[in-house]
Parts: structure tokens; sequence; C-alpha cells
């Protein structure tokens, strides 16, 4: 049993008993709130003091007073430390313990995944909404090519080879509903082909996991280290086909060595292996040119995805999947006979956009804009939290921001009880990533959600709650 007489504005006595200190020290912390020995208003000691007057570590501390400002019995806020909540303590006479007050809902959101929705170009997309309409043929209303719409087929096999290096036609390619749409195709041919396994990142999406074990392939996660995933043992796995994200891995930041790229399109050459290649956020990259497609290394091989939720908005529901020719037939037999899952409306409205120029326009002015906010990012984090570390910021919408060991859960707790909706590396972890690099703390910030009005308070609260 440990014992303190700790300086807490009050002389209280802490018995810390058993060998779990936290759950200790929070239960001792919230009795003394609850006993009204500690009053309402009443300054703790920081972290640090408290813990060497413990003998205990300082995150330990740390996650206590974490879990008991989520609860509502502490509040915490910079440059008045951590404090007893007001109207904690229950009044004299009552029989029961106070209810704590329940964290907020977010009033800022930095969670990845999500572009600027206040800046879609609506006047530019009516624009080509009409012209799309005013050109479109009869024939265009009916149930459709399950390809989609010749018209946005064409328009992507030139765009996606001038910018981002695709060897395609119109004929291999095939419109989606986003991401997750295509994926459910592919991984249906894989496992009507016999598939078994899939070979995925260590760190990545659970629900891109997910789908591909609804279709009846395992996951296996491959290795991850300082330099990103490590491709050289994929003939280990027995997996037939492998997903990645080569070109700003999600969500570690980090693009594939160019070793490895050659290591993986070699694997594929020789075992006959498919690689599912998801370009998620290609276009924006800030600090040089931006990194060509696997796809261009060998088209026969590689299933190319795009789509344009992180370039427009996800709530278009547009995809694409560029396929060898050895794969489109069952691919387009898996969608159906006709186009049941896009409208064609915005087909052909995305088709104008491409073809006019004002999807590169949109896409420029975005880039410009997102990589303000990753400066203004970085510059925050060394004026107010200069031991937080930013990885993976050369391209995309979101940063890998290192915490110190111990405090990913904390710090996202804090940030909910300030109304700051927050992500932490280890919900992105394959739970059988066991061959992964020692798993560390992080947070994953998307700087590409808050409105630009919200961007500055948005900042300012995640410094709030930064160690």
């Amino acid at each position: 049993m440990q014992e303190s007489r700790a300086t807490l504005g009050v002389d209280l006595h802490l018995e810390l008993g058993g060998s779990r200190l936290r759950r200790g020290l929070t239960d001792a912390l919230r009795e003394a709130v609850r006993s009204g020995r500690l009053a309402p208003g009443a300054r703790l000691p920081s972290s640090r003091s408290l813990a060497a007057d413990l003998g205990i570590a300082r995150n330990t501390v740390a996650d206590a007073y974490a879990d008991l400002v989520a609860e509502g019995w502490l509040t915490a806020r910079q440059g008045s430390g951590t404090r007893v909540a007001e109207r904690a303590v229950a009044a004299p006479d009552s029989a029961t313990a106070p209810r704590p007050r329940s964290p907020r809902g977010p009033t800022h959101s930095l969670e990845p995944g999500n572009p600027d929705l206040a800046s879609f170009p609506r006047a530019e997309w009516l624009k080509s909404a009409r012209r799309a309409l005013s050109a479109a043929p009869h024939e265009a209303f009916g149930y459709g090519d399950p390809r989609g719409r010749v018209e946005l087929r064409t328009a992507l096999a030139a765009y996606l080879a001038r910018a981002r290096g695709v060897r395609t036609d119109p004929e291999r390619i095939v419109i989606c509903s986003g991401f997750v749409h295509g994926l459910r195709l592919l991984a249906a041919v894989l496992r009507q082909r016999g598939l078994r396994s899939l070979a995925v990142e260590s760190y990545g999406l659970d629900v891109h996991w997910g789908v591909a074990e609804a279709a009846g392939l395992r996951t296996v996660p491959l290795p991850f280290d300082e330099l990103g995933t490590c491709t050289g043992g994929l003939a280990g796995t027995g997996a037939g086909a492998v997903l990645l994200t080569p070109s700003h891995q999600f969500p570690m930041g980090v693009p594939l060595r160019p070793d490895r790229r050659a290591a993986v399109v070699d694997w594929a050459r020789r075992t006959g292996g498919l690689i599912l290649e998801d370009d998620y956020d290609g276009e924006f990259r800030y600090d040089r040119q931006p990194v060509g497609v696997l796809q261009g290394l060998d088209p026969d091989r590689v299933v190319y995805v795009g789509t344009a939720s992180k370039s427009l908005a996800p709530g278009l529901r547009l995809g694409w999947l560029v396929l060898p020719p050895s794969l489109a037939s069952e691919v387009v037999s898996a969608k159906g006979g006709t186009d049941w899952s896009c409208g064609v409306l915005d087909q052909l409205t995305l088709a104008e956009f491409i073809t006019s120029g004002a999807y590169d326009r949109h896409v420029r002015a975005s880039r410009l804009r997102y990589r303000r906010r990753r400066d203004q990012l970085v510059e925050a984090l060394a004026s107010h939290a200069p031991s937080v570390r930013a990885t993976g910021i050369a391209a995309g919408l979101h940063a890998v921001l290192q915490l110190p060991p111990g405090t990913e859960q904390s710090v996202i707790r804090a940030a909910a009880w300030q109304g700051l909706l927050l992500h932490g590396l280890s919900r992105y972890r394959h739970e059988d990533a066991a061959a992964a690099a020692e798993p560390y703390d992080a947070l994953v910030v998307g700087y590409g959600t808050p409105p630009d009005h919200a961007w500055s308070g948005t900042l300012d609260a995640l410094c709030r709650v930064l160690p």
C-alpha cells in the first residue's frame, strides 16, 4: 500500500492499495471529491508533482486525471491546471453520489479522411451539371452500361494518364460508388477465383478489412517499420493479392519506398498475384512532385482504385476501378447487368467538370488551402507543443502527431471533454499485426476536415490538449 499526504490545496491523505495504481489513484481522487475533502474549484497539483509525491509514474497520474475529467469530476484548462469541477459534490443530505457531467458533443473535429466540405465548388459544379444535362443523349437516362457512362470513363482515362501516370483506356474503367463498393466487387471476384487470403498493411481502415473478410478472404497484415510497409515477405503470407496505399500510406503518411515498390511488383509478376492500389489522396502532394502510381509499372498486375471523395466530396459517391484486361469482364459481371449503383447525372457532371478544366482548378486551389493549414499546424506545434512531432506531412489531408508513451488515450479523453474530436493511431492498427514494429502513441489529425472559418479555433483546441 502506498500513502501520501499530497499537497492538493488541502491536507489530503491518499491511500493507494493493490497493484493497479492507476485505478487506485482514480478511485482515491474520486472519493476525495465525492466526500467533499476536495472542494469544488480546488486546484490539484501537476501530474509531475503528484507522481513524485506518490512515488509512481507521471503517466499514471496523467491518465487518472484524464479519466476523472472525462467523468466530469475534474476540469482541465490550459493556464489554470486541473481543478475539481463546480457542483461536483453532492448536497450533504444526498444519499447518492453526484451524477458526473458528460463531455459535450464535438464543437471541433480533426477526424481524418474528410475534405473541407464547405469548399465544395457549388457554382462550378452547377454550371457543369447544366452543360452536361443539356448535352446528354436520351439514352443516357436508361439503365446504362454497368461499367458506367462512357463520357466519364473517357474523361477519367485522359485525366488519370496526365495527372497520375495511369495507363489505361475507357474500356477498362468501371465506375463504382466509392472505394468500399469497388473493394466489395474486387473481393467477390478474388474469392470466386479461389483466393483465401488478402495481404494488407498493418495500419489502415477496419472497414476495408471487414469488406474483405465478409467476402471470405482472411486479411494478413504485412510488417511495418520506420521506412513504411515491408513488401519483401509477401511470398510467405500465402496471399494471392495485396491491398496497398503506396503513394501516401494511410494513416502513417509515408510513400512506399522504390525498392519495396519493385519488390511487390516482382512478387505479382512471379506468382500471378494482384495488387489493389488505393490512391485515395494522390492529388494532394505539397513539397515535391506527386509520387507516381504503381499501376504505371505494370497495368496487367495492378488494379488502380480512385474516388472523388477527397478531391471533391464523399457525398457524390463516385469512384473508379482501372482494371487489368484479365479482370475487367469478371468485375463487370460482379457489378451486374446494368449500372444500378451510380447516378447518371453525377457521372455526366463529373465528366464535364473534368473536361472543362474546372476539376484541375479546384484541385489546385484545394492543394494551396490544405498546404497552408498543414504549415499552420506545424507552426502551432512548434510554439505550443514542441515535444510533439508531426510526420507524414508531405502529402494528403492528415498528419500523425507522435505523443509521449502512454498518453494517447488520455489526450483523446481530454479532447472529448473540450469538445474536440480526435482519433488515436491505435484504432487504425490491424489486430493481427504482431509482426509489425512495436506500436507507439500518436494522433491521426485530419486538417482537411474543419471549414475555413473554424480552422483557427480547432487548432487552438488541439494545442490545449497536447502534452
